[in-house]
């Protein structure tokens, strides 16, 4: 399996970015699974099918996460990290199976078809109570975007969009902070999807959408017909908005799968990783 070996000289800017914002209370994972001091090699992993790791992620699966809605590629990010995590748990490209699990459904209490999902979940206090999460893999912050045109276009602080129709993806973080940060005195437009946002966006039903700045650079550059980008949210929580691995509650996987992100972190691989393919989320402008 690849695991490339980039240059850093970009990534000190990009990590001052993302850590500077966040919503919901997050941080390292709930460790409560068992399996702690227990083998992490395959033949001792629980696994749904012994001898293949099943990982999950939504459909449609987008960019710079996943390329060509295709995670078997391993092209993207997120593709790119749940490999890595893979070939740190001892398994091989081909033993690796992908499902795909929607959003809504994956962060539910209940038996998962996955052994670990991976689709920008947030870590909170609140899902935990139903998931576990691994420790972070990326450290996010959410951004405005909009239309060449619109009345959000060329705001320059929060106080700018003020008054303004602006909508999120119903349970994400991106709802999270447009309800508390953005417009706390508003009534957000909550939408089933980025794919439903992004298309009220276009046709005007909306005068911006709230989403993790990766997707902002994606759906402004390659699906949206003059896309633009308001700029990032300052202030949005400390450490930055965190995600993990999502696996089913008290899984006796979380322990091996954390040791493994953290290895992966320490190593420089995950920064690797995020420099090859979110290079670009250092330049978007600060709404503070």
């Amino acid at each position: 399996m690849r695991r490339r070996s980039l240059t850093l000289a970009a990534l000190a800017a990009s990590t001052l970015v993302l850590a500077s914002c966040a919503t919901e209370d997050s941080g390292d994972s709930d460790a409560s699974a068992g399996g702690s001091g227990s083998s992490c090699a395959p033949d001792d992993l629980d696994t749904l099918e012994s001898g293949t790791l099943t990982v999950a992620t939504d459909q449609p699966a987008y960019e710079p996460w996943f390329t060509d809605d295709s995670p078997e590629n391993g092209e993207g990010f997120e593709a790119a990290v749940a490999y890595a995590v893979a070939e740190e748990l001892g398994y091989a490209e081909d033993d690796v199976t992908w499902t795909r699990v929607p959003f809504n459904a994956a962060i539910q209490p209940g038996a998962r078809p996955f052994d670990f999902d991976i689709n920008q979940f947030s870590i909170t206090e609140e899902r935990k109570q139903a998931v576990d999460f691994s420790s972070p893999y990326y450290t996010a912050t959410q951004a405005v975007i909009t239309t060449a045109g619109s009345a959000a276009e060329g705001a320059e602080s929060l106080a700018d969009l003020e008054g303004l129709k602006i909508g999120a993806q119903v349970a994400t973080t991106s709802l999270q902070v447009l309800s508390d940060t953005i417009a706390p005195d508003a009534d957000p437009v909550v939408f089933n999807s980025n794919d439903d946002a992004k298309l009220a966006l276009q046709n005007g039903q909306v005068d911006a959408i709230v989403v993790d700045l990766p997707t902002a650079f994606y759906i402004t550059s390659a699906e949206l017909d003059d896309g633009v980008i308001v700029g990032q949210v300052e202030n949005s929580g400390e450490g930055g908005d965190q995600f993990g691995l999502l696996l089913e509650k008290d899984s006796p996987l979380t322990d091996c799968v954390t040791q493994a992100v953290d290895t992966l972190r320490e190593d420089g691989t995950l920064a690797d990783l995020e420099q090859e393919w979110l290079s670009d989320v250092a330049d978007a402008p600060v709404l503070s």
